[in-house]
């Protein structure tokens, strides 16, 4: 019979893509939305004089340090 000739599954081609899917390599970070969280090891560094604290985005992994 033609029920059990096709396979259900080659219609998810056809399905309308989910906002997840489109969203796809537009991620909060790469918006510059990024979930930063204290450094532990590096939260106090000295340097020339100046208190630096180090800072890490816990989802893409950037790094950043502020002076103050």
């Amino acid at each position: 019979s033609l029920h059990d000739a096709l396979p259900i599954s080659h219609l998810n081609k056809f399905r309308k893509a989910k906002a997840q899917d489109k969203a796809k390599g537009k991620t909060l970070c790469a918006s510059g939305f990024h979930k930063w969280q204290d450094d532990a090891k590096k939260q106090f560094d000295v340097k020339q004089g100046r208190l630096v604290s180090t800072k890490i985005c816990t989802r893409c992994g950037k790094v950043k340090t502020t002076v103050g």
